[in-house]
């Protein structure tokens, strides 16, 4: 039985997703900067916008998962499932992700993040014409 609520799974999923993506973005900067790309710093530019994005995402649903007394905890791993403890209100739930589904998540919020990065009403690109 659940003992957290729809609000307070959907909030600590998305932290926990989320900070995999964060994980992600800092190791593909890495590899975009050992890469042989002949121009990287456009690539690394977004990665570190989506960083950005990502990294303000979760402090916010750090605060809000602080003022609820909510905690998300790492339990083990093996070759199928993840396994995490969910904290709220005094209550534990324990979730087993299938581990596709988990990169699938993540892959997901890459997406999220990089279209709302490339999307974003800023200054015109210059024209060269």
């Amino acid at each position: 039985m659940p003992y957290l609520s729809e609000e307070e799974g959907q909030t600590a999923s998305r932290f926990l997703f989320l900070s995999m993506a964060i994980v992600v973005l800092e190791q593909d900067i890495k590899t975009v900067e050992n890469g042989s790309f002949k121009i990287n710093e456009p690539y690394l530019e977004l990665l570190r916008r989506m960083i950005h994005q990502a990294r303000t995402e979760r402090r916010g649903l750090r605060k809000t998962m602080d003022q609820k007394k909510m905690d998300v905890v790492f339990i083990q791993k093996n070759d199928t499932f993840s396994t995490y403890l969910f904290l709220a209100r005094g209550y534990e739930e324990e979730r087993r992700y299938f581990n596709p589904a988990i990169r699938k998540k993540v892959e997901h919020i890459l997406n999220e993040l990089m279209y709302d990065i490339t999307t974003e009403t800023t200054k015109p690109a210059p024209d060269f014409a």
